[in-house]
């Protein structure tokens, strides 16, 4: 059995310890500096070990990998010492706060033999499988555009902007279903709490073809709103993570171009089918996740949720903020 431990029992180290054990997993550590959430942890699962020093995990030699739920800024500490540690890691999103530092962390990865995964978990949805599954069918077409809008009113950040925060989700999906990166990136953005951390955000990422994709983000927004969509030249996706049920409706939704010449105009000619709503599994995709990491270490498997992907999100993540501070200039990608 897999020995693992979990740094960080706040918001999303709870729901990420309960999946590992339901997968079988051996959670042998729950760590936080917060001794009433290591109290909580003991109360549903008294067999977990509690401690509020993380050195206890590096010196365990029994620990076979080390999940991090911790802070944006303790991403890369933590990790480099996991992994230098002799210890598989999972980190959460995004998995550093820099290109250079996630760089550093692939490096210490190979060079230890060791899987680094970044918990991407949309990746894992019955929704975003699903839409992977209708663009890699071919049944879109030619992908035109990706179009996404996460907003809602809070929660501020005291460490990161609302990108950092908000725009690793649809950057992530963005970077999964599309097999091309964009060559550069225009962002705006506006901080109105007077601390120089943006609370809301326009990006445009730009690629070699002509397809083009812009993310929306805000934290003041009197509505929640969690919605993408993808055209192609067939047929068109709308994926609504606020729908209960319904989460992707795919239309066949196109349009025809012809030009003439002679009257120096274009004639759209637009078609309107069918809109199917396709069943999608709903297994927890916290679950699918945990299994994906825990295949990769047992199985040599490439996880869906790689490294190289968390590198490119952070990629984009940072070219956006330096945009931003250029007040929406082009940034480059290398």
């Amino acid at each position: 059995m897999m020995n693992i431990a979990v740094l960080g029992c706040g918001y999303w180290g709870p729901n990420l310890l309960r999946n590992f054990v339901s997968i079988g997993t051996n959670v042998k550590y729950a760590v936080d500096l917060n001794e009433e959430r290591l109290a909580s942890i003991v109360t549903f699962f008294p067999s977990i070990n509690v401690t509020t020093d993380v050195n206890v995990v590096f010196n365990d030699a029994t620990i076979d990998a080390v999940v991090i739920a911790l802070p944006v800024f303790l991403h890369y500490e933590m990790a480099k010492r996991a992994l230098l540690s002799g210890k598989h890691v999972l980190v959460e999103k995004p998995m550093t706060n820099s290109v250079e530092t996630s760089l550093e962390l692939i490096e210490i990865a190979e060079a230890q033999k060791k899987v680094l995964m970044c918990d991407h978990t949309f990746l894992y949805t019955g929704a975003v499988c699903k839409t992977k599954a209708v663009i890699d069918s071919g049944d879109l077409g030619n992908l035109l555009y990706f179009d996404s809008t996460r907003t809602n009113l809070g929660l501020f950040q005291s460490d990161i902007n609302v990108i950092w925060d908000l725009a690793p989700h649809d950057i992530s999906i963005l970077c999964h279903l599309v097999d091309e990166n964009p060559i550069c990136i225009s962002a705006t953005g506006q901080s109105h709490t007077n601390n120089g951390i943006e609370n809301i955000s326009y990006i445009t990422m730009f690629y070699q073809s002509n397809f083009i994709a812009h993310a929306s983000v805000s934290w003041i927004s009197p509505v929640k709103i969690r919605r993408i969509i993808i055209g192609g030249d067939k047929k068109m996706v709308l994926f609504d993570d606020i729908e209960p049920t319904e989460k992707i409706k795919i239309y066949d939704y196109g349009y025809n171009v012809n030009s003439r010449e002679e009257q120096k105009r274009l004639i759209i000619d637009y078609r309107r089918g069918d809109i199917f709503i396709p069943k999608l599994d709903t297994t927890e995709a916290l679950k699918n996740m945990a299994q994906d990491f825990v295949n990769s270490i047992e199985n040599g498997t490439q996880p869906v949720s790689d490294a190289q992907l968390g590198l490119n999100v952070v990629k984009i993540l940072q070219a956006a903020e330096n945009s931003i501070k250029q007040n929406g200039k082009e940034v480059k990608l290398n």
